[in-house]
């Protein structure tokens, strides 16, 4: 059964086993809850914020506080940060806050300029579920920059009402969630835009218990009987994690898990992934198949691959384990 103790001592030996900045950071704040005005991480921080990577996203940063474009759908761009979604993911990735360096505050003003109508940038496609599903991501990361954003606070009770409507009964309704967004969004298409359960869960202190469970019911139940990308899913495990599809089961553990009460469909899983880890109490993934976005979570612009790929692959593993503790209250 996982543990915060055996979370401790797998985290413990990420830290000995890689002696760079921005990883020891990150598990001390992010994956230990080490408080920010602790003596060893206060001491810690001046050389994480001068340490390569925190250096490259601060020197490529627009003045405008993006990286780029919005978001893109060429996948096959080989710019190390493509686009500002990428740019702001991976800050968070390595532990940045918005007082570090002001450069998540500045990613913070430029993802506020597309909601109050100031950005220069004109990202939305040319359909009619491209705005609302475009302002619904973009505040999604922005609230997990700056919790209850005011900007957000309209978006947030659009999705309120449509995820109410689509779960009124406990078990999602395609007609339901259809008619709701019709009403909120003018919409006449057949096809919808997904529902925002990231976005709702960012202030799941204002929704509903039963509708959080709902969703986890729905989402969770799909996962397992579904999975993701093949014909394999989280209730058929292979017997080795250290093959080339392992790290594309991740975004659905990741999905399923934000959830409260995510035990339910991921307790074989996590204690596979326990089970998996290698003599030193890492994970690797093995030889992976080259994917448009697979380097972007690294810590350091070293690129060894091999050591990389250990780091990579274990801080992924620690930060669901610790969402896994939290979201089950263990």
């Amino acid at each position: 059964m996982m543990t915060k103790d055996i979370l401790r001592r797998h985290a413990m030996a990420l830290y000995d086993f890689c002696e760079y900045p921005a990883v020891r950071y990150k598990i001390l704040y992010r994956i230990l809850d080490v408080p920010y005005d602790d003596r060893a991480l206060t001491a810690l921080r001046p050389v994480f914020l001068q340490s390569d990577i925190v250096e490259e996203m601060f020197s490529l940063q627009n003045r405008d506080g993006g990286w780029g474009p919005l978001w893109s759908k060429d996948y096959s761009v080989k710019s190390k940060i493509p686009t500002s979604m990428t740019g702001i993911d991976r800050c968070q990735y390595i532990g940045l806050t918005l007082e570090d360096r002001d450069i998540l505050f500045m990613a913070k003003e430029y993802l506020e300029s597309f909601l109050d109508g100031t950005a220069k940038e004109n990202p939305y496609e040319k359909n009619e579920r491209a705005i609302p599903w475009g302002r619904a991501r973009i505040c999604t990361t922005l609230e997990g920059l700056e919790r209850d954003n005011p900007l957000c606070d309209d978006t947030w009770r659009q999705w309120e009402y449509i995820a109410g409507r689509a779960y009124q009964d406990g078990e999602y309704s395609y007609e339901r969630d259809r008619a709701a967004q019709h009403d909120v969004f003018l919409t006449r298409e057949d096809r919808l835009v997904p529902m925002q359960c990231g976005l709702l869960l960012q202030r799941r202190e204002q929704m509903p218990e039963t509708l959080e469970g709902a969703m986890l019911r729905h989402i969770g139940r799909h996962a397992a009987e579904h999975g993701h990308f093949w014909d394999k899913t989280m209730e058929v495990l292979p017997e080795s994690f250290y093959n080339k599809y392992t790290r594309r089961w991740m975004p659905t553990a990741h999905q399923v898990n934000q959830f409260r009460g995510s035990a339910l469909y991921l307790e074989r899983f996590a204690g596979w992934l326990l089970e998996q880890a290698n003599a030193d109490g890492l994970w690797d993934w093995g030889p992976q198949e080259k994917d448009p976005w697979g380097y972007f979570g690294y810590h350091s612009c070293n690129r060894k691959y091999a050591h990389n790929r250990v780091v990579d692959c274990s801080m992924e593993v620690l930060g669901f384990l610790k969402t896994y503790l939290v979201r089950n209250a263990i």
